[in-house]
């Protein structure tokens, strides 16, 4: 399909949705139709907004792996598919798609959970030929999305980290996660614990309109307060930097992070894997048309004149001058600030394997 091809359901109104971030629904890779609205006059009435449905995904495996040289696990756990935030230019939206679902609001509307995902776990770390290796939480969603305030998922399955040791990260938009300090302290107390905070803006005016169902800005800042206060080393994620909309606040938030406490820092430029660019175009019409043109333009220059830079080694921070000056600016920013530049390294050794077949998180957890 053509970059900006957009096609929203007709169930949809073909406008902006307050609390969503996708304008609508498009169509995907592996759709076998083509929805179009036609305005016969006879409609008098607005569909209904949509609503968010919890539904199950009862998976067979819970741990999916990588060879990425990009990232810093081979090994990942997502415990929803789906993600409420609604974060306009989620690079995960498009996994969506697998299940016959459209990236555009399907994706932030028709959430997965996976009950069974605690089990799972506790399975594969039970297999003899198992590695241990630092397990990535919500690399496809948002383990603390809101649904995790009811489902507890996300907590049980690091309550089996805990009793099992084993090293576990986590990146997350949501200030739900001070919920779990007590879980997280001390799995950094024996070195197996790594909490991201995803930091996009200070402005909350434009945090609603990108990411508008994850936690306000001041409430992400407070939450890397009480988790670096409970002695939880944290790391701030500033992604992605979109130029023109928000590369222009990267010193403030780098500066404001370090003040609530965080010891490191990353950042990430905005990629716009396939069915992520027509949603984003749209998004910018939507809201900020008149920068719309400059924003894409300067996009594709980072790109390598596409919408995507798929390849290691530039699809995460970009290329040309425009990338270099980023990458200038926050070396400069965390050298002054005192930011390390390097995510913390994990300790695997202290690994202990659950007992095969054993489907219950212990009791009286070790802690030592």
């Amino acid at each position: 399909m053509d970059d900006f091809d957009l096609a929203p359901s007709p169930e949809i109104p073909a406008r902006a949705v307050k609390g969503r971030g996708a304008v609508g629904n498009v169509d995907h890779r592996f759709s076998n139709e083509t929805r179009q609205t036609v305005d016969d006059g006879w409609e008098q009435t607005e569909p209904s907004l949509p609503q968010t449905r919890l539904l199950v995904d009862n998976t067979k495996s819970i741990i999916s792996r990588n060879d990425s040289p990009d990232l810093g696990f081979d090994q990942s756990l997502n415990p929803y598919r789906g993600c409420e935030h609604g974060c306009i230019y989620c690079y995960a939206r498009p996994t969506h798609a697998w299940l016959g679902l459209s990236p555009g609001l399907d994706f932030e509307t028709q959430i997965f959970s996976k009950p069974n995902a605690p089990r799972l776990l506790r399975d594969e770390l039970a297999k003899p030929s198992y590695v241990c290796s630092t397990i990535a939480l919500g690399a496809a969603t948002d383990a603390y999305q809101p649904f995790e305030r009811r489902e507890k998922l996300t907590r049980t399955i690091l309550q089996v980290m805990l009793e099992t040791r084993h090293p576990v990260s986590v990146v997350t938009k949501s200030s739900l996660i001070t919920r779990d300090i007590d879980l997280w302290s001390e799995l950094a107390r024996q070195n197996i614990g790594h909490v991201a905070i995803s930091l996009t803006t200070l402005s909350g005016q434009l945090a609603r309109q990108m990411e508008p169902r994850a936690s306000a800005p001041h409430a992400r800042l407070e939450a890397i307060n009480k988790l670096t206060a409970a002695g939880i080393p944290v790391t701030v994620l500033i992604a992605p930097l979109i130029p023109g909309i928000n590369d222009h606040e990267l010193e403030k938030l780098l500066a404001a992070s370090k003040e609530q406490g965080a010891s490191s820092a990353r950042y990430t430029v905005l990629r716009l894997p396939h069915e992520v660019a027509p949603l984003f175009r749209d998004w910018l019409a939507w809201h900020v048309p008149e920068k719309a043109t400059r924003v894409m333009s300067v996009l594709y220059d980072l790109r390598g004149q596409r919408a995507n830079d798929p390849n290691f080694g530039s699809r995460m921070t970009g290329l040309g001058h425009f990338a270099e000056l980023l990458r200038q600016r926050f070396v400069l920013c965390c050298r002054r600030l005192g930011l390390s530049l390097d995510w913390p390294k994990l300790d695997t050794t202290r690994f202990v394997a659950p007992r095969a077949g054993d489907t219950s998180v212990a009791q009286q957890l070790s802690l030592f």
